[in-house]
């Protein structure tokens, strides 16, 4: 006696109802108990019911038919690493009574599932589940686990093992009708154990220990500083205007930190080479000695958008500068200046043609996600993004949120982000939020023309918005862009979305891996 879904009366004027068994109940669950179980005992006695009533009743739920019971759902929460995947179904449920039930316990353990034979075929079983998996999100539950037969073993004893038997029935070559049901509603098998019900004959005493994850389920709940479900990001547009000196940077981009933290944005997203306008003081002849030069303010506006950060209460995601080491090596370099005053830095893995031509850039050697306040976050300069390898990296580090600071001169060159963008976020299921540069810098050579559209681009899934876009700006226009990011969706997605691309990449045929990721420099 497990938990066993019975599911194929004719659908003619039924009236479903779902909720909490009553006291009142109990002859009718004896007598489907009776019908389900006539080789395992039967059904549970008056004073084992009134125990599983008393010590959880919200985990006890039945539904009934035009005032009739007809299906019933057992539950209790167990402290799960007190008694491990190796117990007996008689001890973890307490011969049946409950009192192993523990309210401070992490994990909604299945007792029993049953509907009437008459029922078959309404899916009530499935019903039953997701009100257990509704119960387990509400309750903030980090799994929910049960014992699950497989009466069809007794079938294959003599040709399979019981692990050999249970992966044909995942693979679709044997129809169990308890673990084929446990599979479709997004359990998996945990383990399988012996000795679990020693009188089942049918599943020759074996069990699959199967699993659900709460997604949702969060550690502890912190009244304040907790994770957030909800992050609003904001994107510049950035005009590229003549700029005499540093502090006439910095003027602009206050007026921008003050402008996106006065709508509580969590994060403010700059564009690549935000800084380019300074360069025009520099020698136009040698655009190689120029951007060096250019270099020299890197460390400065670091320092004041770290200040920034602080005195606005906002995460900024500095767009990217040149950066010029002691080893003579310049790369192109993007802040993280987060809010409590720490920073991080990301440089450009893939340099352009172009880049390395006019300014003798080099790339980086690592990528990594960086932990926010309100999330995990990855930066990828321009170019990078337009080689998937990185994001997937990313993604398997937790990647929620993928920044992409841009500088594009023609639409074909803004076009390729943009597109690479919209890839990124399909494939990685996160959110991916672009910015780059307008105007243009007459007397900046090299930087002179920009074309940009600043956006947010969403998984496409029935969450998220129809053409997978949250927001974009005006093309070549001075602006910024304020967007709310449901960052449960992105949970909700990787478990039960229409594709999910992470989940169902065949790591046995393929990976991307690291063959060696360097130390950066600086």
């Amino acid at each position: 006696m497990t938990d066993q879904p019975q599911d194929p009366v004719q659908a003619d004027e039924h009236r479903l109802k779902l909720r909490n068994t009553r006291p009142e109940d109990y002859e009718a669950v004896c007598e489907i108990m009776e019908r389900v179980y006539p080789g395992l005992d039967g059904a549970w006695n008056r004073e084992q019911f009134d125990s599983q009533l008393s010590r959880f009743p919200e985990g006890q739920i039945c539904i009934e038919d035009n005032g009739r019971l007809v299906a019933a759902a057992i539950s209790m929460v167990v402290d799960y690493d007190r008694w491990g995947d190796r117990h007996t179904y008689k001890a973890i449920t307490g011969n049946g009574y409950l009192t192993t039930h523990d309210p401070n316990g992490d994990t909604l353990y299945g007792v029993d599932v049953f509907v009437h034979p008459d029922y078959r075929g309404l899916r009530l079983g499935r019903r039953l589940y997701d009100a257990r998996k509704e119960l387990c999100e509400k309750l903030n539950l980090r799994r929910i686990v049960a014992g699950g037969r497989i009466p069809g073993y007794v079938n294959y004893r003599d040709n399979l093992t019981p692990q050999q038997y249970v992966e044909q029935v995942k693979s679709k070559e044997i129809y169990d009708p308890i673990l084929t049901f446990q599979l479709s509603n997004d359990f998996h098998v945990r383990r399988i154990i012996t000795g679990y019900l020693p009188d089942d004959t049918e599943s020759q005493a074996y069990a699959t220990l199967i699993e659900w994850i709460n997604i949702y389920y969060e550690e502890k709940e912190k009244l304040i500083g907790g994770a957030k479900q909800t992050v609003r990001v904001g994107a510049v547009q950035w005009q590229m205007r003549p700029t005499a000196s540093l502090q006439d940077l910095y003027q602009q981009l206050e007026y921008f930190v003050d402008a996106v933290s006065g709508y509580q944005a969590d994060v403010i997203l700059f564009p690549e080479f935000f800084n380019g306008p300074l360069m025009a003081q520099f020698n136009q002849e040698n655009p190689a000695e120029a951007v060096r030069h250019l270099a020299e303010y890197t460390e400065p506006v670091r320092q004041e958008l770290v200040r920034l950060a602080l005195a606005y209460n906002i995460n900024i995601v500095a767009g990217s500068m040149p950066e010029y080491e002691e080893d003579q090596a310049l790369r192109n370099v993007s802040y993280l200046c987060r809010r409590d005053g720490t920073w991080d830095k990301q440089y450009k893995i893939h340099t352009t043609p172009d880049e390395q031509s006019y300014w003798g850039m080099q790339g980086g050697n690592k990528v990594q996600v960086f932990e926010t306040d309100f999330g995990k976050i990855g930066i990828l300069i321009c170019y990078d993004v337009e080689f998937p390898e990185l994001p997937r990296l990313m993604a398997d580090q937790g990647l929620q949120v993928l920044f992409v600071p841009f500088w594009t001169d023609t639409k074909n060159a803004y076009l390729r982000v943009r597109r690479c963008a919209q890839a990124r976020a399909i494939e990685n299921e996160c959110y991916v939020v672009i910015s780059g540069s307008v105007g243009n810098l007459p007397r900046v050579e090299n930087m002179d023309m920009q074309y940009a559209q600043a956006a947010v681009f969403t998984p496409s899934d029935f969450a998220f918005p129809h053409d997978a876009i949250a927001a974009e700006a005006t093309p070549n226009t001075e602006m910024t862009l304020i967007v709310d990011l449901d960052l449960d969706n992105l949970k909700d997605l990787r478990q039960h979305g229409s594709v999910r691309n992470l989940r169902d990449r065949r790591l046995d045929l393929y990976r991307v891996s690291w063959l060696r990721q360097g130390k950066d420099e600086g």
